[in-house]
């Protein structure tokens, strides 16, 4: 009882630490309030599904429950004690058995000797690589151990789109002749996490190379063959920011230290950060109005040490660019310690993602991380108003919001991505859980989209996957562009979105009736990895059904039948 004294409160205290009633948590997880207040008092142990599912719904790590170095999981008798094949389980997509066999096979590992090493017999081994047998804990934690893996690596969700991604790039008619279905696409991904994404490597290699062609046959031949844009460096980014969670503590804490020396009533101005800059690195910011013909957004002149900045921009972006300045004069190791971690594929997409984390920071410096936090929990994410309080653009506020990951002081766990009216998908992110396109646009169902009607104002709407769940989505369309009379400006829309479950906490669904059925917008991911059949702005056959055309009947779409 010791063990379970020491995590029952932890549980209270990551609970609290979301501003989670205890009575909604108990409700989540499908238990009485009175079971959790027992588990929370350290009175009842907790099987293995149930601690999974806390986990879950906290938004950490079962090794976040055991971190203090008193609590011995591999020596105790609770906790992890059975995994069994039930309803709340399945929600975790768990296929611990084939993940086990691959770890093995990484480490060079014969069965036998594997078997040996934590007392089972080879045939018991088999059965639970092949996802036959179930795992108590204590041979769970035992196994994670002589792998040199943690429990979570075995026991975790496939990674956030890779399971989409992989669809999107077997969507060629190289391979049509394979058959290649859904189900057998999603046990490489929940198995072979490592093949899956060296596929997508190669398949990003493959079609950068076939659009270098096409450029190159276009510029010999003078005319246009594909209109295609090559934006690869940029997925490489957003697999980094990925891979990170999109939260970088190190550059967090540099940030704080830098508006702790620059506030001014607890904010951070345009002058004050030029004055530390100046101060601190002897870099003069000068504003100019750029040449006839020649513009630009900023420029740094290393000789002269002058940072140049457009007036064609405007000041919310003016301050990010110097605070961008400053991380890259004071956090630039700090930077590319983080960038040393990751295999890029191209010196240019290193480039692209130093210039990201770059901004990242610049933006921690404009909302440093505590604060931040403490107004969009105050506001309920509230984006126009925190984009008044921190005088920032509404895109740079919803990038800001996806950055709250810090396990102490979390925020909601956000999707988010910034698209043109033409449906390219230039930023995309996701902690939500939904997956969003790699290689094209999204479903035009999405109101990322459908925000271009409504030009600068939010909309939002409640979104469901095929899968049936459901997410809290807005949408608004932004500008960009030079700052003057007579110049054309270009229209983005920034979407940002949650599960619904944290719906209590986000203002937008205020208006939103999460329960009515009617009001729910039925989405997909893209036409070719959607299984909806009963979509009428399907643009493309489905990936997983065979397409065939009946001149005599036809369903809601020409690529879907009425069979």
């Amino acid at each position: 009882m010791e063990i379970i004294s020491k995590i029952g409160p932890k549980i209270k205290e990551f609970r609290k630490r979301l501003g989670l009633q205890a009575n909604k948590l108990a409700e989540q997880l499908n238990i009485s309030p009175s079971y959790l207040n027992l588990i929370e008092s350290g009175k009842r142990n907790i099987d293995g599904d149930l601690l999974l599912r806390i986990c879950q719904e906290l938004r950490i790590e079962l090794s976040d429950l055991k971190n203090d170095a008193s609590i011995d999981l591999k020596n105790s008798k609770i906790a992890i004690t059975k995994f069994k094949k039930n309803k709340n389980i399945n929600k975790l997509d768990l296929k611990i058995g084939p993940k086990i066999k691959a770890f093995r096979r990484q480490l060079g590992l014969q069965a036998n000797k594997f078997a040996e090493q934590i007392n089972i017999s080879p045939s018991y081994l088999n059965l639970i690589e092949s996802g036959k047998r179930n795992i108590d804990g204590d041979l769970l934690i035992k196994i994670s151990k002589e792998l040199r893996v943690e429990v979570s690596d075995l026991t975790s969700k496939s990674d956030i789109n890779l399971e989409n991604n992989i669809s999107e790039l077997l969507d060629d008619q190289l391979f049509d002749d394979l058959d290649i279905l859904g189900p057998e696409v999603k046990d490489l991904v929940n198995t072979n996490p490592k093949i899956a994404r060296a596929l997508i490597k190669l398949g990003d290699n493959f079609k950068q190379k076939d659009h270098d062609i096409i450029n190159r046959v276009e510029n010999l031949s003078g005319k246009i063959i594909d209109k295609r844009k090559a934006a690869f460096p940029g997925e490489i980014v957003s697999d980094f920011l990925q891979e990170n969670k999109n939260y970088f503590p190190k550059l967090e804490e540099y940030a704080n230290t830098v508006f702790d020396k620059i506030q001014i009533n607890n904010r951070c101005t345009y002058l004050a950060l030029n004055e530390y800059l100046k101060k601190e690195y002897n870099i003069i910011v000068k504003d100019v109005l750029p040449e006839e013909g020649k513009p630009f957004s900023k420029y740094f002149n290393k000789k002269k040490k002058e940072l140049l900045l457009s007036d064609y921009v405007a000041l919310e972006t003016k301050k990010l660019f110097v605070a961008a300045q400053i991380a890259h004069e004071g956090a630039i190791d700090i930077i590319n310690n983080y960038l040393a971690k990751f295999s890029f594929p191209s010196e240019e997409s290193k480039k692209l993602t130093r210039v990201a984390l770059l901004n990242y920071c610049g933006a921690a410096i404009l909302m440093p991380y505590k604060l931040f936090h403490k107004e969009c929990m105050k506001n309920k994410y509230d984006l126009e108003l925190l984009q008044n309080t921190f005088a920032t653009t509404f895109e740079q506020i919803a990038h800001r919001v996806t950055c709250l990951q810090d396990p102490k002081m979390p925020g909601i766990p956000f999707h988010f991505l910034r698209a043109d009216i033409a449906g390219n998908i230039s930023k995309r992110f996701s902690l939500s859980g939904i997956e969003i396109p790699r290689y094209g646009g999204a479903c035009p169902r999405w109101n990322v989209y459908s925000a271009f009607t409504r030009p600068g104002i939010i909309q939002a709407a409640v979104s469901k996957m095929s899968n049936g769940e459901k997410y809290v989505c807005i949408a608004k369309t932004v500008e960009k562009g030079v700052g003057r009379f007579g110049e054309a400006k270009s229209i983005l829309s920034i979407g940002l979105g949650c599960e619904a479950k944290y719906a209590k906490d986000f203002v937008y669904t205020e208006n939103l009736n999460l329960n009515d059925k009617k009001t729910e917008i039925p989405i997909g991911v893209s036409c070719r990895t959607c299984d909806r059949l009963d979509c009428s702005q399907r643009a493309f056959p489905p990936l997983h059904k065979k397409f065939d055309v009946d001149v005599n009947s036809r369903g809601v779409s020409v690529y879907v039948s009425n069979d």
